[in-house]
C-alpha cells in the first residue's frame, strides 16, 4: 500500500510532465483503435449490403466468378430455361432471372461520368422483385422500355440527377440512351457503387448481346424451407450442380466479401503497421520521460532508500507511475481512436464511398487491444528507468539531482551498436550484390531491422559526434548563446540520442520512400523513352476494356499513321517439356513491333505475328527448355486449342510487357470466337509525319463521347505515373505524421524537463546576465540542434534503405538511381523549424521563471 501511495503522489505530483507521454500513449492507441472500428464498421457495411442483396438461392454460372469482369466485355450467361426449370423445384415460392454487368459505363446529358472516383464499380442490370430486399423505389417507376432508365438514389443526389434526365449506358454491344424514370434508394449503406436499371429485353440485348439469357437465377424459398434444402432441391431440378454454380444467400454473400477481403486486409494492416511506428516512436518518448523522472528524484530516492525501502519497492513505485499513464492515456486513446474512425468515415464520404454511422461497429475485442497495448509499451518503456532507480544508493541523497553516467555500460552499448550497424551495412550491402529479387529482399528485410536498432543503440555516440559537427556549422554564428546551447545538447548524449531517435525513425521511412518513389519515376521515364515508340497510349485509369465503338472511332480519327488494338487472352500453355501452365497471352496487330520496341533473345519478332506462330518471354524459354522453331500447345480460355510455333524469344529484361507473350490479333481470332474475343485492355496510335498535334487534337475528339479513357502523348503518359507514385507517397507521409508528431512531442517533453533539472543553473545564469531573450533563444536552438542531429541520421538511414531498395528494383527492370535533393533537403531544413516549434512552450516557461526562486530551488 506504502508504494502504491508513493506512485500516486509522484504521479499527481507530476502530472505536467506526464502529460506529453500521455498524449504519446493516445496517439498510438488511438490509431490502432481507429483503424480497427474503421475497418470493423467497413466489414459490417458490406455484410449487410451482401447479405441484403442475396437471393435464398443463387444460380449463376459454373465459371462465373463475382470480381471478375469478362475479358470479352459481356458477362458469363445462362439460358432463360434454367429459370423455368428452376421454378419448378420444391418448395421454390419464386425464381426470377438476373441481368447484372460490371463492364459499363454510365455518363449524362453533359457527357460527365457518374461512377464513382474511389473505384466503386458501376453496375448495370435489370429490376426484379428480388432488389426489393435491398432497395426501395422513392420517386417515379421501374423502367417499362428501351427509352427508360432508374438509377440508385446516391448516384442522383451525387450527380444532381432528377427523374426525366437522359442517361447513356456504354457497354460493348453499344449504347443505350434513356430518360430517368425512377430512383430507388438502398435500404442498406451503399458504400459507393453507381446502379442504373433497364428494362429485362433492353438489358439482355445490351448487355449480354442477346435476349433469351441472364446471368443468374434468383430463388425465392417458400415457407418452411430453409436455404439449404432449397439449394438441393433446385439443384436437383436441373439436373445436378455440376453445370451451374448454387449458392445460398450465406454463400453468396461469403463469396462477395471474399472478392473485398484482400483490400480490407491490405486497408487494415498497413495502418496497423503506421500505428505500430507510431508506439515504437512512443516508446523513446515515455523512455526519456521516466529517465529524466528518476534523474530528477535522485535525492528522494535515495532519501528512500536511507530509510528502509528496498529495491523492489522503487523499482514497483517507478512501473506504478507508467501503469497509471498507460491506463490513462490508452482509455483516453480508446475513445479518441472512435471519433478518428468516425472522420475516417466523413473523409470517405466526402471523396464518395458511404459509410453510415449507424454501422459504426466496435467490437469488444478494440478497446482489450487499445488498453492492453497501451498498458503494456508504456510498462516495457519505463522498466529500463525503473531498474535504473532501483539501483540508486542510499548515499545519493548526499548529492545534488542526477545520476552519474555508467561509463562501462556506455562503451558496452556502444560497442553493441556498432556491431548491429555493421551487421545491418552488411546485410544491405548484399543486397545490392543479389541475383534474384526474392533472395535480396530478405537482406533488405534484415538490414533496415539491424541498421534502425543499431542507430537506436549507437545514438549517444552518433550525438557526441554528429551534435558537435552540426553545432559547428548551425550555432557558432550565435555566439556564446550557441555555444551554451551545444553544450546542452551534449550534456546528456544519451538522452539527446534517444529524443533524436525519435524523430530519425519518421524521417528513415520518408527519405527512403522518397528514394524508392523517385527512381521508380525516373527507371519508367526511362524505359519509355527506350523501348515506347507510339505518339499516343489510350486506356481507362480504371482498367475498364476499351469498347469497339471507342476503338472504331479511334481508327477513324485523321492525321493517324496507324492505330493498335492489344487484347489480353487467358490460356492454358503446354511446352514441349509437357508442363502446363495458365498464362496469358497478348493479341496485337503487327504495328505493336513499332510501338514497343523490344530486345530480341533469338528469332525475328516479327515473324511471331504471322500465321500459327507466336513469341516468349526469355525467363519462360529458360524455364521450359523452349528454343525458336518449337510448337506449343495453347488453349484459349474462351476458345479452341492451337499448336503456335515458337518464332521469337524477348527478353525480360524490361518494365513495360515484361514477360509478355505475343500472338497476331488474327492468329487469335482462327481461334476465339467473335463474340467471346476480349476486348482491348490498351490501344496506341502513330501520328503521320509533322501531324503530331493533330492528331493529339482528333483523338481527343474522337473520344470525346467516351470521358472513361484517356488519350495520353509520351509526355503525358510520364506525368500521369509521376502523379500516381506521387499520390501514394502523399498518402503514406499523411499517415507517417503520427509518428512525427509523436516524436516532436517527445523534443517537446524533453526540452521542458531538461528545463526544469537545470532550475537552479537557469537562475545563475540569469543572475550573471544573462537575459530572458538570450535564454529563450539558448534553448531554441539546442533544441534546433537535437531535431537536426534526428533528421540527418534518419535521412541519411532512409537514402541507404532507399538505395539498397532501388537495387533490388533494378532486377525487375527498374534500373535508375535517383535521389530526390529537392525532398531531402527540404526535410532537413523543415527539421529545424520542427525544433523551433518545439522549443516555443519550455523556451517561454524558462524565460518567466523567477531569478530568486530558481537559485533557490534545491537539487
Amino acid at each position: 500500500m506504502t508504494v502504491w501511495k508513493t506512485s500516486m503522489r509522484n504521479f499527481f505530483a507530476h502530472k505536467g510532465r506526464m502529460a506529453l507521454s500521455a498524449v504519446a500513449v493516445l496517439l498510438s492507441v488511438a490509431f490502432v483503435c481507429g483503424t480497427l472500428v474503421f475497418t470493423d464498421t467497413m466489414n459490417t457495411t458490406f455484410d449487410k449490403l451482401f447479405a441484403a442483396t442475396s437471393a435464398d438461392v443463387t444460380v449463376s454460372p459454373k465459371n462465373a466468378k463475382v470480381d471478375d469482369t469478362p475479358e470479352s466485355g459481356k458477362p458469363e450467361s445462362l439460358p432463360a430455361s434454367v429459370v423455368d426449370r428452376a421454378a419448378k423445384a420444391d418448395g421454390v415460392k419464386k425464381a426470377e432471372g438476373t441481368v447484372s454487368s460490371m463492364a459499363v459505363t454510365v455518363v449524362d446529358s453533359h457527357n460527365k461520368n457518374m461512377g464513382s472516383e474511389t473505384g466503386a464499380p458501376t453496375i448495370a442490370g435489370n429490376w426484379t422483385q428480388n432488389e426489393l430486399r435491398s432497395m426501395e423505389i422513392t420517386s417515379g417507376h421501374a423502367p417499362r422500355g428501351p427509352t427508360e432508365v432508374m438509377v440508385d438514389a446516391d448516384t442522383a443526389d451525387r450527380h444532381h440527377l432528377k427523374i426525366g434526365d437522359e442517361l447513356r449506358t456504354i457497354a460493348v454491344t453499344g449504347d443505350v440512351r434513356a430518360r430517368i424514370s425512377g430512383i430507388a434508394a438502398f435500404k442498406v449503406t451503399n458504400p459507393g457503387a453507381a446502379i442504373v436499371y433497364l428494362d429485362t429485353a433492353t438489358a439482355q440485348q445490351k448487355l449480354l448481346g442477346r435476349t433469351g439469357v441472364f446471368t443468374q437465377v434468383s430463388v425465392t424459398a417458400e415457407p418452411g424451407f430453409s436455404d439449404t434444402q432449397l439449394k438441393r432441391n433446385v439443384a436437383t431440378a436441373l439436373g445436378g450442380s455440376a453445370t451451374y454454380k448454387l449458392q445460398t444467400q450465406k454463400e453468396a454473400a461469403a463469396a462477395n466479401k471474399d472478392s473485398m477481403g484482400s483490400f480490407l486486409d491490405v486497408m487494415k494492416y498497413a495502418m496497423l503497421g503506421f500505428a505500430g511506428i507510431a508506439f515504437l516512436v512512443g516508446i523513446f518518448l515515455i523512455v526519456n520521460t521516466f529517465s529524466m523522472l528518476v534523474a530528477q528524484r535522485t535525492r528522494e530516492i535515495g532519501l528512500m532508500r536511507a530509510i528502509g525501502s528496498s529495491r523492489k519497492q522503487v523499482n514497483r513505485s517507478v512501473l506504478l507511475e507508467a501503469v497509471l499513464l498507460g491506463i490513462v492515456g490508452s482509455i483516453l486513446g480508446v475513445a479518441a481512436g472512435v471519433g478518428l474512425a468516425v472522420g475516417l468515415m466523413k473523409v470517405m464520404g466526402a471523396v464518395g464511398m458511404e459509410l453510415s454511422t449507424q454501422d459504426l461497429t466496435i467490437a469488444w475485442t478494440t478497446p482489450v487491444v487499445g488498453l492492453a497495448l497501451g498498458i503494456i509499451v508504456t510498462v516495457l518503456a519505463a522498466y529500463i528507468p525503473a531498474r535504473r532507480a532501483g539501483k540508486v544508493s542510499p548515499m545519493a541523497a548526499l548529492r545534488d539531482a542526477g545520476t552519474p553516467a555508467d561509463a562501462k555500460s556506455g562503451w558496452i552499448r556502444a560497442g553493441i551498436g556498432l556491431v548491429l550497424t555493421g551487421g545491418g551495412v552488411a546485410a544491405l550491402w548484399t543486397t545490392t550484390r543479389a541475383d534474384e529479387a526474392s533472395e535480396g529482399s530478405l537482406f533488405l528485410g534484415v538490414g533496415v531491422v539491424l541498421t534502425l536498432i543499431g542507430f537506436i543503440v549507437i545514438g549517444p555516440l552518433l550525438a557526441s559526434v554528429v551534435v558537435r559537427a552540426l553545432s559547428a556549422v548551425v550555432l557558432r554564428f550565435f555566439g556564446p548563446v550557441g555555444r551554451l546551447a551545444e553544450r546542452n545538447a551534449l550534456r546528456n548524449p544519451r538522452r539527446t540520442g534517444a529524443t533524436g531517435a525519435a524523430l530519425m525513425i519518421g524521417l528513415a521511412l520518408v527519405a527512403c520512400l522518397s528514394v524508392v518513389g523517385s527512381s521508380m519515376v525516373a527507371s519508367a521515364t526511362d524505359e519509355l523513352d527506350k523501348s515506347v515508340g507510339a505518339d499516343f497510349i489510350v486506356q481507362s485509369p480504371t482498367g475498364a476494356l476499351i469498347v469497339p465503338q471507342a476503338a472504331k472511332a479511334l481508327e477513324s480519327a485523321p492525321g493517324i499513321e496507324h492505330v493498335t488494338n492489344y487484347k489480353s487472352i487467358g490460356a492454358k500453355l503446354t511446352g514441349p517439356d509437357g508442363s502446363t501452365t495458365d498464362e496469358h497471352v497478348t493479341a496485337a496487330d503487327p504495328t505493336y513491333q513499332q510501338d514497343l520496341r523490344r530486345k530480341i533473345v533469338a528469332g525475328d519478332l516479327s515473324a511471331a505475328y504471322g500465321e500459327n506462330a507466336m513469341s516468349v518471354g526469355n525467363e519462360y524459354a529458360t524455364a521450359h527448355g523452349i528454343k525458336v522453331g518449337d510448337t506449343i500447345t495453347v488453349a484459349f480460355r474462351v476458345g479452341d486449342t492451337a499448336k503456335l510455333k515458337v518464332a521469337a524469344i524477348t527478353s525480360d529484361d524490361t518494365t513495360v510487357d515484361q514477360g509478355a507473350m505475343y500472338l497476331s490479333t488474327a492468329t487469335a481470332e482462327r481461334y476465339v470466337p467473335a463474340d467471346r474475343m476480349p476486348k482491348n485492355v490498351i490501344m496506341f496510335a502513330k501520328a503521320q509525319d509533322g501531324k503530331e498535334k493533330e492528331a493529339y487534337a482528333a483523338l481527343k475528339s474522337s473520344l470525346a463521347e467516351y470521358p472513361q479513357y484517356k488519350v495520353q502523348n509520351q509526355a503525358d503518359f510520364k506525368q500521369d505515373l509521376k502523379d500516381q507514385i506521387g499520390q501514394l507517397l502523399n498518402v503514406v507521409y499523411g499517415l507517417l505524421a503520427l509518428a512525427i508528431i509523436v516524436a516532436v512531442l517527445g523534443v517537446v517533453n524533453t526540452l521542458a524537463l531538461s528545463v526544469v533539472e537545470r532550475t537552479r543553473e537557469i537562475g545563475l545564469m540569469r543572475a550573471i546576465g544573462l537575459s530572458r531573450r538570450q535564454l529563450r533563444r539558448m534553448i531554441r536552438l539546442e533544441s534546433v540542434v537535437i531535431a537536426l542531429f534526428g533528421a540527418l541520421l534518419g535521412l541519411g538511414l532512409g537514402m541507404g534503405w532507399g538505395t539498397s531498395a532501388q537495387k533490388l528494383l533494378a532486377l525487375e527492370g527498374l534500373g535508375v538511381l535517383e535521389i530526390p535533393w529537392p525532398t531531402i533537403i527540404t526535410v532537413f531544413v523543415a527539421s529545424a523549424f520542427v525544433g523551433l516549434f518545439a522549443a516555443l512552450v519550455p523556451a517561454f516557461r524558462a524565460g518567466r521563471m523567477n531569478v530568486l526562486n530558481a537559485i533557490a530551488t534545491d537539487g
